[in-house]
């Protein structure tokens, strides 16, 4: 198992280093002069050159990568050509603020996923089994801005106005301090991965409800709320991790339609207003957290994986 996890671990290194390359790449292809972009068409030639040789951009391609693969490991993404400040200063409340929303959504999205699938399963072929089955077949159908307008319309404008449709705070607050403004993002965020959760956890749940052993266990007289709990369940989730680390890792990239949905001040936004402004030092580091959060997503899921399938547990077959 040791094994397994540490050729996890050098896959997931590789990965993200040739995403690195990737995006230093893309970035370098995109128009216009960083220098120009911070200092304004009215700069002087020789101002120009003396913040394109503090920006080493008069270095050669494979220098200039290096250095700032340095130090995106020290934590130094660069200094933004839009505001001229620190990237690292510029992203942290707006990372902190993604991962509330992220957060949130996972902690309801994931247990009540994981609930909802197996009493599916568990009722298979019944009225509960037909309308969890339903509900989740035509949430998965639409997009996420379809959910997010709809939960507007629906909380925020004619019919009932009780939620804030925008997400607004004073200058020097956090967007967090207001719980309010944060319930139809995080809604909306669950109501696009959970469908996929409750679908895959039935589907797996069935599977196992009908597997030998499970039927073993009953014929030996074990209750039915162990065997669901210590023979069924656990052997279920190995699947379901895969999915929810998939719907995970969609987050941290997805998440960009409902933050600009509702004005929220995370990475998304971030992430908008950095293309449009050609800042090409913070979408850089938004590439790369984006990439991370699927790599170690992905990466815990396989350990998930590892972890509660007996055989690789055991150092059995795969």
């Amino acid at each position: 198992m040791l094994g397994l996890i540490l050729r996890r671990l050098s896959i997931s290194a590789v990965i993200l280093l040739v995403v690195s390359m990737l995006v230093f790449v893309a970035t370098l292809l995109l128009p216009g002069d960083p220098a120009q972009a911070l200092l304004g068409q009215q700069a002087t030639p020789e101002r120009l050159e003396a913040l394109r040789a503090q920006m080493n951009l008069n270095d050669p391609f494979a220098q200039r990568y290096l250095h700032w693969l340095g130090g995106l490991f020290v934590g130094d993404f660069g200094v933004s050509t839009a505001s001229g400040g620190s990237v690292a200063v510029l992203l942290g409340d707006r990372i902190a603020a993604s991962l509330v929303l992220m957060a949130g959504a996972a902690a309801i999205s994931i247990p009540v996923g994981v609930i909802v699938g197996t009493y599916s399963a568990l009722r298979r072929g019944k009225a509960g089994d037909h309308a969890a089955t339903g509900v989740s077949l035509v949430l998965a159908a639409l997009p996420d801005f379809v959910i997010g307008i709809a939960l507007v319309t629906l909380f925020s404008t004619t019919v009932f106005t009780v939620l804030p449709s925008v997400t607004m705070a004073p200058p020097g607050e956090h967007v967090w301090d207001y719980p309010s403004q944060l319930i139809l993002p995080i809604l909306t965020l669950v109501l696009v991965i959970m469908p996929y959760i409750i679908r895959m956890m039935r589907t797996t749940m069935i599977e196992v409800l009908d597997s030998g052993y499970v039927e073993m266990a009953r014929l030996k007289g074990v209750p039915e709320r162990q065997v669901i709990w210590r023979h069924a369940l656990p052997h279920a989730i190995a699947p379901v991790a895969q999915v929810v680390a998939i719907q995970l890792a969609w987050l941290a990239g997805g998440i960009v339609v409902v933050e600009f949905l509702f004005r929220y001040p995370g990475v998304g936004q971030a992430l908008v207003d950095a293309v449009t402004n050609r800042d090409v030092q913070v979408v850089q580091a938004l590439a790369m957290l984006i990439a991370a959060v699927y790599v170690v997503v992905n990466l815990l899921a396989d350990i998930v994986g590892i972890v509660t399938n007996p055989k690789l547990r055991t150092g059995g077959t795969r």
